[in-house]
């Protein structure tokens, strides 16, 4: 089984400062339905790993963060597409959790419901601390430059505390990571 795991904001949607609080703020991003139907044709399952720390903040509820992901599951399946499972931290940093990116422990979750060898799946994120979970938990971390990773990326680059995990793709959106990923795992 193929697998590849996605960050949410600022790789499927776009992002918000002030969060994603309901399905109306939810946009995907051009092509990136797209890009998860591909994967989806080239035989990969697709696994979503969100930290949603607006629910701890009294910004949304569960049941409005379930409304997103069902308008999220529609649109991809108006395309083709689907994501086979949706993961997230609804932990704020300072509650020090185990699931909350940049640790490991949604990312792990994830690899232990599938049955996958971590070492095998390529992740995609945005931020740095979607890399470090990825990488730290052994995936083949994908830096896209949607969402926050163009202002990652400019980072790595003037700050070495803020440098890229080791081997890191970079590409500029969903849609080419898509492409590479079909092209370098099948």
């Amino acid at each position: 089984m193929k697998l590849v795991i996605l960050d949410r904001d600022g790789v499927l949607n776009q992002d918000s400062a002030n969060f994603i609080k309901n399905p109306n703020e939810w946009i995907a991003i051009p092509n990136s339905l797209e890009a998860v139907a591909s994967l989806n044709q080239a035989g990969f399952r697709v696994a979503v790993a969100t930290n949603q720390s607006g629910i701890s903040r009294g910004l949304f509820d569960m049941a409005t963060l379930s409304n997103i992901h069902d308008k999220m599951h529609r649109e991809l399946a108006q395309v083709g597409g689907r994501i086979d499972a949706v993961f997230y931290c609804p932990h704020a940093a300072d509650d020090h959790c185990d699931c909350r990116k940049p640790k490991t422990g949604m990312i792990m979750e994830i690899g232990r419901r599938f049955s996958a060898e971590l070492n095998e799946v390529a992740a995609v994120g945005d931020a740095l601390r979607d890399l470090q979970a990825f990488s730290d938990a052994g995936c083949q971390p994908i830096l896209v430059r949607t969402g926050k990773g163009e202002e990652t990326l400019i980072a790595s680059q003037k700050d070495p505390e803020k440098a890229l995990p080791p081997g890191t793709w970079v590409c500029a959106d969903l849609n080419e990571a898509a492409q590479r990923i079909i092209s370098e795992y099948t």
